[in-house]
């Protein structure tokens, strides 16, 4: 979507801070050993009582409102009455919603309770690099140099970024161009961004993998071809021609 009115702005700035206070919320409300179907059903519930859909049950028919990935999980994880969270798990919510046509979206990572298993400092790495990813972004800026920047800075923490997961345009629909907003440098991708355009920012900073594919069993949740663990954060910003707008800044995932 490229911005070019004010109901426009205004239907972009509704359901972003709609996704960003349910991610907030859900940020809050998860306790350990609660599932993650209870936590998925009260974000559910906090977008059914703002007029909102869910983004990836509307257009996948995805088994669950949000996705809740655990662990080891990259992304896309189903909400489960068996996965039974704990102190010290390393949990990553991504919510995405319609909202009178217009379609926002936002995520994060997060360790519950103590860092009993040292995951902070790959949240930290994650939070960090998305920051200055943003910080770079303006109309004219080629897509790969960000994947660039996000890979290099990545590399200079011992960690490494999923390549086949990317950040995308937003607006009208939950996927818009451009779809390939990478982690990693692609020489191939010569995409700009434009001013007044409409994406979704986020970074996939690993351990030791470097792509996600889903595994027998699930057919939605997906996992590092090395293992390890995974930090995602996702924002949705407008670009201009100076520092981005960001619509989902109230989701808190920089405090």
């Amino acid at each position: 979507m490229s911005i070019s009115s004010d109901a426009e702005l205004a239907g972009m700035q509704k359901i972003s801070e709609c996704v960003a206070m349910v991610l907030k919320a859900m940020r809050k409300h998860c306790k350990p050993g609660m599932s993650t179907l209870e936590l998925d059903e009260f974000g559910g519930k906090m977008l059914e009582e703002m007029g909102a859909k869910s983004a990836p049950k509307l257009t996948y028919g995805f088994p669950g409102y949000t996705c809740i990935s655990v662990n080891n999980a990259v992304a896309h994880g189903k909400p489960s009455a068996d996965i039974i969270l704990k102190e010290g798990d390393l949990i990553n919510i991504d919510v995405s919603a319609e909202l009178n046509g217009f379609w926002g979206d936002n995520g994060g990572s997060f360790v519950l309770g103590e860092d009993i298993n040292n995951h902070q400092a790959l949240v930290e790495a994650s939070k960090e690099i998305l920051q200055l990813a943003i910080s770079q972004i303006k109309g004219g800026v080629k897509i790969a140099d960000i994947g660039k920047l996000i890979e290099t800075q990545a590399a200079k923490r011992g960690l490494t970024v999923i390549k086949n997961l990317a950040g995308h345009g937003i607006g009208y629909s939950l996927h818009e161009e451009p779809h390939d907003i990478l982690n990693c440098y692609d020489r191939f991708n010569t995409t700009r961004f434009r001013k007044n355009s409409v994406v979704a920012i986020e970074t996939f900073i690993s351990t030791k993998s470097t792509i996600a594919a889903s595994v027998a069993g699930d057919d939605w949740t997906l996992f590092g071809n090395k293992g390890g663990f995974v930090a995602q954060h996702e924002h949705t910003i407008i670009v201009t021609g100076d520092k981005p707008v960001i619509l989902t800044e109230a989701n808190g995932i920089w405090d």
